[in-house]
């Protein structure tokens, strides 16, 4: 007989690691890729930091889940896909707006409210689309993306074409009845460690049941990313069938922005900063091989902010949807 003990697990001191032979496969970023690696990852780093400024003032309501922290995984797997591949997700959605190519203007607009918004200010954080940039949204309710997802491969499969449906959800979505295309493990699912919420940690072994491989990747490191994603979309384009990667990341800030995190020590979030960040481990490489110098990176970061710092501007001066807005795009079932 089992005796549940009331004592809680541990708490991981920092993020679990791909094995080693995954580390050793990592190949090196030419300077082209490892610049954009940067900067792609930075607006993601900066537009979070913003959008948690303007939600501390109030400008923006409802919930706001950020994405600081996990910028590798998202951008690295878009280094992985071609032009006509789909893209779906949860609600920490924002990072992937930006990494599909959507304008930081439309989508600070629409967390603010206002009708240049990309829903016209009436989704919010939580359900902005842009098919035009091959994003098919954020999902508010947990694991929802995952049957749309699979219906987006389908209809590839019957179209005829090779393209494939990244379809990402988080280690708190793993126990879900849903298809399981893609994991991003960030160690936390709401205020609940993976460890204490499963008692087998390693999310990519999930599909072995319907047969669909998987495999643990170093989601702090974008050249991991990247060749874990360039083998699981050949996998995919071959007519293989789905694969599961689950992204090894770290989330910095709480599950949302009214989380305080009292759930794990600071010392754990510094840790993973000093240690793992996954934009400052592409800057060091910059500079350690000649690439770039400190002046040439502030640029880049003062660039960044500029289009950011835009984007701010235009969300918190453009108009409110109008009332009448309303009764627009609203459909029967």
């Amino acid at each position: 007989m089992a005796v549940a003990s009331n004592k809680p697990a541990a708490q991981p001191a920092a993020p679990r690691r791909a094995s080693a032979e995954h580390v050793a496969e990592v190949p090196e970023f030419n300077q082209e890729q490892e610049f954009r690696a940067y900067r792609d990852m930075l607006l993601i780093r900066r537009f979070e930091e913003k959008a948690g400024q303007l939600y501390g003032m109030g400008l923006i309501g409802g919930f706001c889940h950020l994405y600081i922290g996990q910028e590798a995984v998202v951008i690295g797997m878009q280094l992985a896909i071609k032009p006509g591949d789909e893209v779906i997700t949860g609600y920490r959605d924002h990072g992937h707006m930006l990494a599909c190519g959507m304008d930081p203007k439309g989508v600070m607009a629409e967390l603010t409210g206002r009708r240049g918004g990309y829903s016209k200010g009436k989704g919010g954080s939580m359900h902005m689309f842009s098919v035009e940039k091959g994003f098919f949204g954020g999902h508010g309710i947990v694991g929802a993306q995952v049957p749309i997802g699979t219906g987006l491969a389908f209809a590839n499969r019957y179209r005829g074409n090779d393209n494939v449906s990244l379809t990402y959800l988080g280690d708190g979505a793993a126990n879900q009845g849903q298809v399981y295309e893609s994991f991003e493990n960030n160690q936390y699912g709401m205020g609940t460690s993976v460890a204490r919420a499963s008692a087998t940690t390693n999310l990519s072994q999930r599909g072995r049941s319907f047969d669909i491989p998987g495999e643990q990747v170093d989601g702090m490191d974008i050249r991991a990313v990247k060749a874990a994603g360039d083998k699981a979309v050949k996998w995919c384009r071959e007519g293989n069938g789905p694969i599961i990667l689950e992204m090894l990341t770290y989330r910095y800030r709480g599950h949302s922005m009214s989380d305080p995190a009292k759930y794990r020590p600071k010392e754990e979030v510094d840790k993973v900063r000093t240690e793992h960040d996954p934009i400052e481990q592409v800057r060091s490489r910059l500079l350690k091989r000649g690439f770039a110098t400190e002046d040439s990176l502030k640029k880049i970061d003062a660039q960044v902010r500029a289009v950011v710092n835009e984007a701010a501007e235009f969300a918190t001066n453009d108009s409110e949807p109008d009332a009448s807005e309303l009764w627009t795009d609203v459909y029967a079932g």
